[in-house]
């Protein structure tokens, strides 16, 4: 891969914006009421499940708040319970709620949550991304969801979607009550925003990046306020850092990267777009880099076995390598599923590539 063609694929940024620019038969997000949804969810809730609002707080205070799934007419039995967030910027009511909604009709009492700072969920400032304290979100969701009277609190699993999947790996590595993590379309957003894709930030550029970030403070500080910028911070070919207050842009510019249309047709579209969704309306605040480029993720992994891991990934997507290096580096037992014909966007909620068949067999298997 040329240099060019780093710089195009290595962050959601790449490409997004372009004063002006005009778009012929563009799918905007302005006729998504033509949609039918139910109170601003992107699927259909299963036929065989239920669903309500729930909250409790992490470690911190924060108040996180969720969707709890459950199979219909469960009476007084216990069961498996899953935990489940993401992609990074979106919200319960996105891919992770399609998840949870089918993997409950399969058995399980399922809780997808919104993250600290974003969606419902609570925190000031908004749109704050942190390895940290995301990671620390899903140990919540387990307590909440162990203290539930039809969960065995002893078979709780999580799966994590994009750039959650390497908090929930990271919360498995520290906290033995999650007995099976599930990943899907992977990101390790510590080493995307601070190494590029595929690695691809010389230490100069990072150095760039890092004095962007830190200068960005100073004017926060001074402001007052939190100004919202790229959370992958992209460099055109000349070196220089590209600047933007939004994730996605208003409409796709013509011959767009695919990477970008994949994204941008899944949150800026009917098919996927929520108004609380940053992916889908806004921009992360700009510092929010510095907290990924300060902590690594995925340093305990090992640690997960001999509890099992399942890694899912696009037989296309740009991502796949995210998948391949943590199979490399974890322990027994693990498994690696390529789904072919299948890109990053695609198992966000296309019912015909995502493996759910596989997911329920792995964690009825590992969940006893």
């Amino acid at each position: 891969m040329n240099k060019k063609n780093i710089i195009r694929l290595f962050a959601f940024c790449i490409m997004l914006f372009s004063s002006g620019v005009s778009a012929q038969n563009n799918t905007s997000i302005k006729n998504s009421n033509t949609l039918d949804r139910t109170e601003g969810f992107t699927f259909k809730l299963n036929n065989h499940v239920t669903r309500k609002k729930v909250s409790f707080k992490n470690i911190y205070g924060i108040m996180l708040v969720g969707d709890l799934y459950m199979p219909k007419n469960i009476s007084n039995q216990k069961l498996p319970a899953i935990v489940l967030s993401g992609p990074f910027g979106a919200v319960k009511e996105q891919s992770s709620g399609l998840y949870a909604s089918e993997m409950a009709s399969r058995g399980f009492v399922t809780l997808a949550f919104d993250p600290s700072f974003t969606g419902e969920s609570g925190g000031e400032v908004r749109n704050v991304g942190s390895s940290e304290i995301f990671t620390e979100d899903f140990s919540a969701a387990v307590d909440f969801l162990g203290l539930q009277p039809n969960v065995d609190r002893e078979k709780i699993g999580a799966i994590g979607i994009c750039g959650l999947s390497g908090m929930a790996l990271t919360a498995a590595g520290s906290d033995s009550r999650i007995k099976a993590v599930a990943t899907a379309s992977m990101y390790d957003m510590s080493r995307s925003i601070s190494r590029g894709y595929k690695d691809s930030y010389t230490d100069e550029q990072r150095r760039k990046v890092i004095a962007y970030l830190s200068e960005q403070r100073w004017k926060d500080a001074e402001t007052g306020k939190k100004a919202s910028g790229f959370h992958e911070v992209p460099l055109d070919e000349k070196g220089n850092l590209l600047k933007g207050d939004r994730v996605l842009p208003e409409q796709l510019p013509q011959s767009p990267d695919p990477v970008l249309k994949a994204f941008f047709d899944y949150y800026r579209t009917p098919r996927g777009f929520h108004e609380r969704s940053i992916n889908s309306t806004t921009a992360w605040t700009a510092t929010t880099p510095m907290s990924f480029f300060s902590f690594s993720m995925m340093d305990n992994i090992r640690m997960i076995s001999p509890r099992p891991i399942l890694l899912i990934a696009g037989e296309n997507a740009h991502s796949k390598y995210y998948s391949e290096d943590v199979y490399k580096i974890a322990n027994k037992p693990k498994e690696l599923l390529i789904v072919p014909n299948a890109d990053h966007v695609d198992l966000y909620d296309r019912m015909d590539k995502i493996p759910f068949d596989k997911l329920e067999t792995f964690f009825k298997a590992n969940l006893q």
